[in-house]
């Protein structure tokens, strides 16, 4: 997948957006608020209203700056897309998130080739002010940093990240709970990752550095933590 450099100074250009744009997002955050209000974690539900995302407005940067700084010190980095490895942990080894500012049009509501603003926005930045969660984000970009130059721990950390942070399932009251951003941001995964279709795996640091993984299929198992201090701890054995 291609990769962009990370540049210095780039700033979202709030008076870009077209009416597409704002449709685009109205769309986007109705349906899957719709299905999330039974399947995401309560957490996310409830960083989701804290942060005061609304399906009416597209979130402004400088806004959201403002209450990640005041609620849990992270910062939104514009970036134009996906950036390599290494600058990725050093933007989350210093609390600072890259967000796309670019929105998918209306004929591509479904599936994007790489992730946009609505993907990085509303599926991520919600829980960068849940306490345990944002504290695992940092510290996991603190051991990207660290072993920045070992190929094969990169590795394993980046399937960390996908089956925690972008595809990660949360047990709640005996219910299966979304909170990894991968599935939160697509209605198309959203039903299908908490049902008896795909395999459900107790969470294990140790198994998912050793289990590979597609990005570009709908994922055929998830692991699932109990609380995101688990989530957590389990960076102090790696």
């Amino acid at each position: 997948m291609k990769t962009y450099p990370l540049k210095q100074n780039i700033e979202q250009v709030y008076k870009n957006y077209t009416t597409e744009d704002f449709t685009v997002w109205k769309i986007l955050f109705e349906r899957q608020l719709h299905l999330l209000q039974s399947l995401a974690a309560p957490e996310y539900l409830e960083a989701l209203t804290k942060i005061g995302f609304t399906a009416y407005k597209i979130p402004d940067f400088k806004e959201v700056n403002l209450t990640l700084s005041k609620t849990s010190g992270w910062k939104l980095e514009v970036v134009e897309g996906i950036i390599n490895e290494s600058d990725f942990f050093e933007l989350l080894s210093q609390k600072r998130f890259p967000a796309t500012t670019w929105l998918r049009k209306l004929n591509e509501l479904d599936y994007l080739p790489e992730p946009d603003m609505f993907h990085d926005v509303f599926g991520h930045v919600p829980l960068l002010i849940e306490p345990k969660f944002s504290s695992f984000f940092e510290e996991f970009g603190k051991l990207g940093v660290k072993f920045k130059d070992h190929t094969h721990i990169v590795q394993m950390l980046g399937r960390i990240y996908w089956f925690t942070i972008e595809f990660g399932l949360m047990k709640n009251e005996d219910e299966l709970k979304i909170y990894g951003a991968g599935i939160l941001s697509s209605h198309g995964e959203s039903k299908y990752s908490v049902s008896d279709e795909p395999s459900h795996l107790a969470f294990n640091a140790e198994t998912i550095m050793n289990t590979e993984f597609e990005n570009d299929k709908i994922q055929d198992k998830y692991f699932v933590i109990n609380s995101f201090e688990e989530l957590y701890l389990s960076l102090i054995h790696i």
